[in-house]
């Protein structure tokens, strides 16, 4: 260390530091909010695959003429 980093103003430092702090919650946030989209596009997908497969088996389809009946 030099002199200037121990006689320095504190001021600066003190500023980045919680400039250092803010944009660590705000990427944490980022982060969360991404993570929360995901989860939910995921359990979108689930449940229209569960509704998917649970309608294919109530029904049955019939291929006739180039045409699924039921």
């Amino acid at each position: 260390m030099t002199g200037e980093e121990i006689a320095g103003p504190a001021a600066p430092k003190a500023l980045r530091f919680v400039y250092f702090i803010c944009v660590g919650f705000i990427s944490t946030a980022a982060v969360n909010k991404y993570r929360e989209l995901e989860r939910k596009s995921l359990l979108k997908k689930q449940h229209e695959e569960n509704l998917l497969s649970e309608s294919s088996t109530n029904a049955e389809f019939v291929y006739v003429n180039g045409e699924f009946n039921l």
